[in-house]
């Protein structure tokens, strides 16, 4: 449940973001505050008109000049406006622009956890859509809902000195008027909420229904995320209306009653002019001066709807600003002098945060040494993939220590870490970007001798092949390669680190055994002093690994050399015998199925 703030308390927290801004604000408040006073003078030019030309003997010249004098009132009027949209537009869309950016810089730093949390589409609309409603609300809706209030409040004070009683009439209208908005601002906060959260819901869905369409389409479930998104459409749709039918009912009041107000106003305030205490000029500019309050008036359903809608932007988008970021630097980092890459996991364990009462590691004790590759294995839910998200500090641990050449992660930088340590997984991301970009991604020299070195040893010689080369689009999340392309790629990427400490996720997964031997043999040449530690899936991944560390139930069960836990260890025999012999490339498989279903679909 977000919690609840009050309005002022939320919009408050703009004041860093605008306050380089705020004097062209001003003066765009300024230019509409007196584009709005010129609309309040134009009535009192045709009191003057009718009290003082539009008499019998009176001159024409005067109707003439009162003419003049409303089109140029008019004139500057336009021009005030024109004013406030040049002081406003271009300092909006830079604080947008800002704190975007300061968004995107923050997720960026968030740890795993947080990102685990929250759905994609949550942030995606956060980052758009609330920024950019916030964007229209600074440059439009803040600057009228002040200009409005003050320029009904002008506008009553002008009608007070033209007939107290008058005024007096349209004031009645005013009490029911603010009742009713208190109410109006709490119902419609909720609903404007729960509108944007259902919104960033839907985004999500979109999102992994397009990166999971081959999925959806190999196994016939396109109906049913069909029906499905339909459902979260229709109920964002319900929230909508409901916000409509609020702001309708909000407007209808603050039209009707100022408008049963003016005419019951007609009524007595002929009957003053008939008893000679008001003139028809102080009328006619009454009712002038009411018609020029009326619109603002009318328009405060809106401008309120606006404002209640960027306070719920606001909360949203400091809820994700306000997350903390848990895996920091220390103050003063340390790095040995010479680094070697001796990894040791110290009574290690790990919990996520959502369950620390139930670890999925507890007291592990493993040293990997300099250049040795270190394979783990273990069953299904052992810890293995949590283990070597350890290294690069993407979780930390919640007890014990892991240490790089006896020196805590916690106390390296967290840069120089991720420097340090390489990392690919089973489950590749790819950026929509070239084979170069994102091989190079993170090395520290991107030279054209680096990218064909990490491409070799990962043996993605295939990129050259592309129609492109190595300068080919792979487009969205490499999804235009197949499981093995990717795999390589993302391989390479880690390779092109150069890093002191390699963790692999099971990345060979889909290649063939011959390719996968190729690849360890280049991997040993190239990376020779750089220390492996590798969750295998296969028995020929165990088999190249230097020694072999067994998992069993979030601890190590066991370590040593393939050999050596072959004959000596059952349980390791029985995780040997349940890994996969054959490589899976799941997209080849998905595509398969895809095909399938397509022809059964046409035998139909």
């Amino acid at each position: 449940m977000a919690k609840q703030t009050s309005f002022f308390r939320s919009i408050s927290r703009l004041y860093p973001h605008v306050r380089p801004i705020i004097p062209r604000l001003v003066l765009g408040l300024i230019s509409a505050l007196l584009a709005s006073l010129v609309a309040l003078a134009i009535p009192q030019v045709l009191r003057v008109l009718i009290n003082e030309s539009l008499k019998p003997g009176g001159a024409m010249a005067a109707v003439w000049t009162a003419a003049v004098v409303i089109l140029i009132l008019g004139i500057a009027e336009a021009v005030l406006v024109a004013l406030r949209r040049q002081f406003v537009i271009n300092p909006a869309t830079t604080v947008e622009t800002r704190m975007r950016v300061s968004l995107y810089g923050h997720l960026q730093n968030l740890t795993v956890s947080f990102h685990d949390r929250w759905g994609s589409g949550q942030l995606l609309s956060r980052a758009m859509t609330d920024l950019n409603f916030l964007r229209r609300w600074m440059a439009f809706g803040a600057i009228m809902l002040v200009v409005t209030t003050l320029t009904v409040v002008i506008g009553i004070v002008v009608m007070f000195s033209m007939s107290w009683q008058l005024a007096l009439i349209f004031m009645a209208a005013a009490v029911p008027i603010m009742a009713y908005g208190f109410r109006f601002r709490t119902r419609f906060s909720k609903v404007a909420r729960q509108s944007q959260d259902q919104a960033g819901d839907l985004a999500t869905t979109v999102e992994e229904s397009v990166h999971g369409i081959r999925v959806l389409k190999a196994f016939g479930r396109s109906r049913e995320a069909l029906e499905s998104f339909n459902e979260q459409a229709e109920e964002l749709r319900q929230t909508e209306i409901a916000k409509a039918k609020h702001q309708a009912t909000f407007t209808l009041v603050v039209t009707l009653l100022p408008e049963l107000a003016l005419g019951a106003g007609l009524v007595v305030g002929v009957m003053l002019c008939a008893s000679g205490q008001l003139s028809i000029g102080a009328l006619v500019a009454f009712f002038a001066t009411a018609a020029v309050i009326a619109m603002p008036v009318e328009f405060s359903g809106m401008l309120l709807a606006m404002a209640l809608t960027a306070k719920s932007a606001i909360d949203r988008h400091f809820e994700v600003m306000d997350s903390v970021n848990t895996i920091t630097s220390p103050p003063a980092p340390r790095k040995p002098s010479l680094l070697l890459g001796a990894l040791r996991f110290d009574s290690a364990t790990f919990a996520y945060e959502d369950a620390p009462d139930k670890p999925i590691l507890q007291d592990i004790n493993l040293d990997v040494l300099p250049g040795e590759t270190m394979a783990l294995v273990g069953i299904t839910g052992s810890g293995k993939s949590a283990m070597i998200q350890l290294v690069p500090r993407l979780y930390d641990v919640t007890a014990g220590s892991i240490t790089i050449d006896g020196v805590d992660l916690r106390e390296f930088d967290v840069d120089e870490l991720r420097r340090v340590v390489g990392v690919a997984f089973e489950d590749t991301t790819l950026f929509s970007n070239s084979v170069r970009d994102n091989v190079l991604l993170g090395a520290q020299e991107r030279t054209e001798e680096a990218l064909d070195e990490a491409l070799d040893v990962a043996q993605a010689h295939f990129a050259y092949s592309l129609p492109e080369g190595v300068d080919t689009l792979i487009g969205e999340e490499g999804l235009s390669l197949s499981g093995g392309q990717r795999q390589r790629i993302a391989l390479a990427r880690a390779i092109a680190a150069r890093p002191r400490v390699l963790v692999l996720d099971d990345p060979l997964s889909a290649l063939d055994v011959h390719t996968e031997e190729l690849v360890e043999t280049r991997l040993r040449a190239v990376l020779k002093d750089t220390t492996t530690l590798i969750v295998a899936h296969r028995p020929s991944t165990v088999a190249l690994a230097d020694r072999v560390a067994l998992l069993e139930g979030g601890r190590i069960a066991a370590v040593g050399t393939h050999t050596e836990l072959l004959a000596h260890n059952p349980h390791y025999r029985y995780v040997i015998a349940s890994l996969d012999q054959e490589p899976r490339d799941l997209d080849t498989e998905l595509s398969e199925l895809e095909e399938a279903a397509d022809a059964e679909e046409i035998t139909r």
